[in-house]
C-alpha cells in the first residue's frame, strides 16, 4: 500500500505551480489512497470548496478521505457557523465528516476535531475516542492502523503547544491500547515524525505521530516549504514515511527525507 497525505492546502491561497507539481507527483507515485487532513479552504467560501473539489478530482487516486479543519468552518458568516457549519464542506465532499477506509492491508479512521464554538483549537470527545478505539480493536493483525485528526496530538516546538488537540492525552492512551500504529495530523504547517512512545513510555505499544506541512498554500511557516507525506507499507509489514518538499528551482516536489517506523509486533 502507498498513501499520500495532503494537508492544509488552504484553497484560496494556493500557489498554482505547486498545485500542478503535486498533481505530477501523485501521478508518478500512484498511491492507493489520498488523505486530505483538513484546512481544505482558507475561509470556507463556496468558490474555494469548488476549487478544492476540482483539484481532488484531478488526483486520480483509487480512494480518498477528506476531513474538515478549522478553516473549513465559516468564520465571518456567523449564522452559517452556528446553524450549518459544515454545509459548504458537505456540499462538495459528502455528508460523512468522519470517513474511513479499510482493506486487507490498511485501516484508516478519521476524527472530526473541529467545533463550531472553537475558532482555531481542536477537540476530541470521549465518544469519538471510544468509537475509534472500538474500530481499532477489530482490526486484523496484518492491517496498518492509522487515525487521522486535523490538530496535532504531539508538537515539536514549545510554542506550538497551544495548538495541541484538546483531549489528546486520553486519545493517545486509548488508541495505543486499542492497536493504533500512526496518528496523523496537520494544522501547524510543520512536517515531522515523532515516536509518541518515546515521550510517553507507559503506552501499550509503539505509536507514531506523523505531521504534514501545508501542501499548496503560500502560508508557509517556520521556513518549511510546501510538502506532503507518502506512507509506504508492504506485505512484510514494513512502514516508512517519505517526505516530499516543493523545490521552486525545479518547480517540482523532491524527496526530502525518509523515516522508517518500527511497528508493534503483530
Amino acid at each position: 500500500m502507498k498513501v499520500v497525505q495532503i494537508s492544509d492546502p488552504h484553497f484560496g491561497t494556493v500557489r498554482a505551480p505547486v498545485a500542478e507539481a503535486l498533481l505530477r507527483l501523485v501521478e508518478a507515485e500512484a498511491p492507493d489512497l489520498a488523505i486530505l487532513s483538513g484546512d481544505i479552504t482558507q475561509r470556507a467560501r463556496p468558490r474555494e470548496f469548488d476549487e478544492a473539489r476540482a483539484f481532488v478530482d484531478r488526483l486520480h487516486v483509487p480512494a480518498r478521505l477528506v476531513i474538515p479543519g478549522n478553516h473549513d468552518v465559516p468564520l465571518y458568516n456567523l449564522p452559517a457557523r452556528l446553524f450549518a457549519p459544515y454545509s459548504g464542506f458537505q456540499r462538495v465532499f459528502g455528508q460523512d465528516l468522519e470517513p474511513a477506509f479499510e482493506n486487507d492491508a490498511l485501516l484508516v479512521l478519521t476524527v472530526k476535531t473541529t467545533r463550531r464554538y472553537r475558532h482555531i483549537d481542536g477537540e476530541v470527545s470521549g465518544k469519538q475516542i471510544e468509537r475509534v478505539a472500538g474500530r481499532l480493536r477489530a482490526a486484523t493483525p496484518r492491517q496498518l492502523r492509522v487515525v487521522v485528526t486535523h490538530q496535532p496530538v504531539c508538537v515539536a516546538r514549545k510554542e506550538d503547544e497551544k495548538d495541541l488537540l484538546h483531549g489528546h492525552e486520553r486519545a493517545i492512551s486509548a488508541w495505543a491500547a486499542a492497536g493504533a500504529d500512526i496518528i496523523m495530523g496537520g494544522h501547524i504547517h510543520l512536517p515531522y515524525v515523532t515516536p509518541l512512545h518515546a515521550a510517553r513510555p507507559g503506552l501499550a505499544r509503539p505509536v507514531w505521530a506523523v505531521q504534514a506541512g501545508t501542501a499548496l498554500s503560500w502560508r508557509i511557516r517556520y521556513e518549511a516549504n510546501n510538502s506532503v507525506n507518502v506512507i509506504h507499507y508492504d506485505d512484510r509489514q514494513r512502514c516508512a514515511v517519505e517526505r516530499w518538499d516543493y523545490e521552486p528551482r525545479t518547480e517540482r516536489f523532491e524527496a526530502a527525507g525518509l523515516d522508517e517506523l518500527a511497528l508493534a509486533p503483530r
